[in-house]
């Protein structure tokens, strides 16, 4: 028997990749490359991969390398991924969920900077929210809070009024940090504890109440 969860809000801040626009193919293909150039094993590579950024990404692999050729190859990374936008497609429900929030507060952020978020967005055919924290305007990767608290604060809401959509334990756990409610999205996210999960945003919908108030339906 399907149950609904209800979760008020006044403003949703979205992740993008594995939460609005399944890139698993090119996040593959270049983070193996990647992995096999410096003899990782691509495998356990991949298993921290999502939900960070990229120079974050490699410190947690190679620990021992200075941060500045981090960054160095993280901009290569970015114009790799950048180019490539082959089954980059959108997650089932997306297109929908964001036509239905259109006019509600809501802010893109992504640890994609702003050139790969259009990339990605485009490929998948979704409107891109004109309030956005990209990868260049935060000092700090997920899973610190500070790109939700940047979402909350544009938004002019406060974090505990904010819903985050995530799909990593790296998302999952800055939503939290930030004291929002996070709901999970896909695969990745049930065993990171968020406040809910759906398998896709199919399961999302968006409800306005007669005095504005808005809420989500959750249903599992």
């Amino acid at each position: 028997m399907p149950h609904t969860t209800v979760l008020p809000f006044k403003a949703l801040l979205l992740d993008m990749d594995g939460t609005l626009v399944n890139s698993d193919a090119v996040v593959e293909r270049c983070w193996r490359e990647w992995a096999v150039e410096h003899g990782l094993d691509p495998a356990e590579a991949l298993k921290v991969v999502h939900g960070r950024q990229g120079y974050a990404t490699m410190a947690v692999l190679l620990p021992d390398r200075p941060m500045e050729q981090n960054h160095a190859d993280n901009k290569v990374m970015l114009a790799k991924e950048t180019a490539d936008t082959d089954g980059v497609v959108p997650v089932g429900g997306a297109p929908a969920f964001m036509a239905a929030i259109a006019g509600v507060p809501h802010a893109l952020v992504t640890s994609a900077d702003e050139k790969l978020a259009q990339a990605r967005m485009g490929a998948a055919a979704l409107p891109m929210p004109v309030t956005r924290v990209t990868a260049e305007l935060v000092g700090a990767s997920k899973p610190d809070p500070e790109g939700f608290l940047k979402g909350a604060a544009e938004l002019g809401f406060d974090p505990a009024d904010c819903i985050v959509f995530e799909d990593s334990g790296a998302g999952i756990q800055a939503g939290q940090a930030a004291g929002m409610r996070v709901l999970g999205v896909g695969p990745r996210a049930a065993e990171h504890g968020p406040t809910a999960v759906v398998a896709d945003l199919t399961q999302v919908r968006v409800v306005t109440e007669a005095d504005g108030s808005t809420s989500l339906h959750v249903t599992v």
